[in-house]
């Protein structure tokens, strides 16, 4: 009798994303991506929503630290996106060992890196946040929250590396019902730890940070179950590993250039605080607020751009660059047509819309201004962002990363630090300049996208 390859009968139990309706793939796809990348977005929302009712300070001070944390976490996502490129592309080609023997590489690279920057992070924390030059509360509050969330950094790299070795296999569904698992546990210890209900202690911004790591650590252990044992497409076995810095070359050259554009980003919004801390410790919190509105807001291009990255790889693994093209306008459209109809409802409702988030007067009144302001950007976000997933699942990660850095440094920065200290607009500059950069940014990408250079792309 004939031996049958068990990595061939886990790929055949799949859907595959080269043949079929592109419509049909997009969705059975992208609804769990949309899922699962929504509960990640709302893990620092949870958190939010009930350090809000801690006061301004403790809104400010976790607000600043997310900054920290996002920075963090673009190094885990930038080894990702190039695991995500070339396990999608060798999926698309059939080759499921050189997809697999990717996953071994990734789960050391993860693991190091995480490790090794939770270390450093811990011990600058405190120095770090006084640069912001905010109130003593603030930075106190932060440092607190910061050095407890670090910890997490480990067990998020790990749950991120294997969440992502499913998904570019065309597996959505099993890391959004852990992403579902995660989210229960964070929402439901989250007042627990915060506010000493029962008999658990008041610990305050801590608690926001202790039941986050204890939600992820279990995402990980299960996910990290599932891809070791081969419960999933690909089985990830450390049997017979070698270290191979090639092929961590080679996930690294994809990820870093959109590592380094996410990370300029993140160091962009850092200089910005630095212009609005002169404004008080309100506009510090609007600040904070107004990120994660936008973060929850851009759930959907999360998950259609995720999902048209994979499209995007295993398409053009398979040699089929014009049904890659179409996957990702399509993605692109169904994205944007969500994001008009959020920015209409935020329009007409925004101080309920910052009301989801705290309950303090005065900020929902100074927030509500900019919110308006912030909502010109958030109506075109889906055409830069769900656009870049696509060329990230393309291994073209170059050019993106320096359209990124040149519309920031020469647009978007200039603009807030002009317009908020030369012009009567005030505070309100700062955010006009945000959202004209989102502006000028949407539109650069559609540009790049439809010359097509991409799809020659050889990773």
């Amino acid at each position: 009798m004939e031996k049958i390859n068990s990595s061939s009968v886990r790929k055949t139990s799949h859907r595959d994303l080269t043949k079929g309706h592109i419509l049909g793939n997009l969705l059975s796809l992208g609804w769990p991506m949309l899922i699962s990348d929504g509960l990640n977005t709302f893990g620092p929302t949870v958190d939010m929503f009930w350090v809000g009712r801690l006061g301004p300070s403790s809104i400010a001070g976790v607000g600043v630290s997310g900054l920290i944390l996002n920075m963090v976490n673009l190094g885990i996502m930038g080894i990702n996106i190039g695991l995500r490129a070339l396990i999608g592309h060798y999926v698309g080609r059939g080759d499921t060992e050189k997809a697999e023997h990717l996953g071994k590489q990734a789960l050391v690279l993860s693991g190091f890196y995480s490790i090794l920057i939770t270390i450093i992070l811990i011990l600058l924390a405190k120095p770090i946040l006084s640069l912001f030059g905010m109130e003593p509360e603030v930075i106190s509050q932060g440092t607190a929250y910061l050095r407890l969330a670090l910890v997490g950094t480990i067990p998020i790299s790990l749950h991120m590396m294997c969440e992502a070795v499913m998904q570019a296999a065309g597996d959505s569904v099993t890391p959004m019902k852990i992403s579902v698992l995660m989210r229960v546990v964070h929402f439901t210890l989250d007042p627990f730890f915060i506010f000493g209900w029962w008999i658990f202690p008041n610990l305050g911004v801590m608690g926001a940070a202790l039941s986050s790591i204890t939600a992820t650590t279990l995402g990980m252990s299960i996910s990290l179950f599932i891809v070791l044992s081969g419960r999933s497409r690909l089985k990830i076995t450390l049997r017979q590993f070698k270290i191979d810095f090639s092929t961590m070359w080679r996930i690294l050259k994809i990820g870093l250039p959109a590592s380094i554009s996410g990370a300029q980003r993140r160091f962009s919004a850092i200089v910005i605080m630095g212009f609005i801390t002169p404004f008080g410790t309100l506009a510090v919190a609007s600040y904070a607020l107004l990120e994660r509105i936008q973060q929850f807001a851009s759930i959907c291009n999360f998950g259609f751009g995720r999902a048209s990255g994979v499209l995007v790889a295993q398409n053009l693994g398979a040699k089929q660059p014009e049904r890659a093209a179409k996957s990702a306008w399509l993605a692109m459209g169904l994205g944007e047509s969500i994001m008009l109809t959020l920015a209409i409802l935020m329009l007409i409702w925004p101080r309920q819309t910052i009301g989801i988030f705290t309950h303090d007067a005065d900020l929902i009144n100074f927030a509500s201004v900019l919110l308006k302001i912030m909502i010109v950007g958030y109506s075109i976000t889906a055409c830069e962002m769900i656009l870049s997933y696509s060329l990230i699942g393309a291994g073209d990660t170059l050019p993106p990363m320096f359209f990124s850095v040149i519309i920031i440094w020469l647009i978007t920065v200039p603009l807030t630090y002009v317009l908020s200290r030369f012009t009567s607009l005030g505070i309100t500059g700062i955010w006009w300049g945000i959202a004209i950069g989102m502006v000028v940014s949407a539109v650069t990408f559609i540009t790049y996208f439809r010359l097509g250079r991409w799809k020659h792309k050889k990773i």
